[in-house]
């Protein structure tokens, strides 16, 4: 099956009244084995472990969090459920993604897929418990901005070209300064999707793939979230038990910000509900869980 960004995208309008400096943060994921997952991480993805206590590791590059894994035994794969596509890990600069590759490489790290999007290059896997991953690149963005609609697209990578921007430096780990770009979630219906996240919360609807995908963002960015039905059209959540997405964190400036979008949500018969961490929680159309946290409390696992 392609990955929905491995198609060209239709044109859609591109407005948005979420803050431009909107972003991702953690995305928060049941897994198996925990030994196994951070195993996995480590030696193939590159991320190193900021926090582990109990069943729960909170892993990065140094800085914020990236990705929170929490143990649930034995849990199997969600597949044919809404939930998570894959997550997407941007590097700072296109030799990080070029060492990057050549790691997988020497490593036989297995790959999914690898792409060249025209916004981005991108390389793609999935971990152990068939959790989708991207790592990605950004072209500089003078040349797609106010492009995406029309030249959103899938092309197949130019290996060769990337393995030329390597340089001298050894590969120690994906690159610090690395945050987590975009989300790609799997949903039952993509108007419904879309009436949420762009209708409700805000986000800029950036192009579309028909009623099979779209991609949304807050400040004319390519996506920050993506959404398709290309496997779970019609289908409920991934069950409890299962290897699940546990939330993906959407990261406002300020609290002021955050409690608009609260509001907003509230008002159109969502139920947020507080988390731990001092974050929002909402579950999408889909029932995919989301985090609305501010920038100061995002690090927090």
């Amino acid at each position: 099956m392609l990955d929905p960004e491995e198609a060209t995208a239709g044109g859609a309008p591109a407005v948005a009244d979420v803050p431009p400096d909107t972003r991702m943060g953690a995305v928060h994921l049941t897994v198996g084995s925990l030994v196994r997952s951070i195993g996995y991480y480590e030696t193939a993805i590159g991320l190193r472990v900021h926090r582990r206590e109990g069943g729960q590791a909170a892993l990065g590059t140094g800085g914020e969090d990236l990705l929170v894994l929490t143990e649930r035994p034995g849990a199997r794969p969600a597949r044919g459920h809404c939930g998570l596509y894959h997550f997407a890990l941007l590097v700072p600069e296109r030799a990080d993604l070029a060492r990057w590759l050549g790691h997988a490489a020497h490593e036989r790290v297995p790959l999914v897929g690898m792409s060249d999007h025209f916004v981005s290059e991108a390389i793609y896997l999935s971990d152990p418990d068939e959790h989708g991953i991207e790592i990605y690149w950004d072209r500089p963005r003078e040349v797609w901005e106010g492009q995406v609609a029309q030249r959103l697209t899938t092309q197949p990578l130019d290996v060769r070209d990337l393995l030329g921007a390597l340089d001298q430096q050894p590969y120690e780990g994906l690159a610090a300064g690395t945050v987590m770009g975009h989300v790609h979630l799997r949903v039952s219906e993509v108007p419904a999707t879309v009436g949420f996240y762009a209708d409700t919360l805000g986000f800029g609807l950036m192009a579309a793939l028909g009623a099979q995908a779209a991609f949304l963002s807050a400040g004319g960015y390519h996506h920050h979230l993506g959404a398709n039905t290309w496997e779970s059209a019609g289908a409920p959540p991934a069950p409890p038990g299962s290897a699940r997405l546990e939330r993906a964190t959407i990261v406002l400036p300020d609290a002021a910000a955050r409690d608009r979008l609260v509001a907003q949500a509230e008002r159109a018969g969502y139920e947020p509900a507080p988390l731990e961490d001092g974050a929002i929680g909402l579950d999408d159309p889909s029932g995919n869980p989301i985090a609305l946290a501010v920038q100061s409390a995002s690090v927090s696992a």
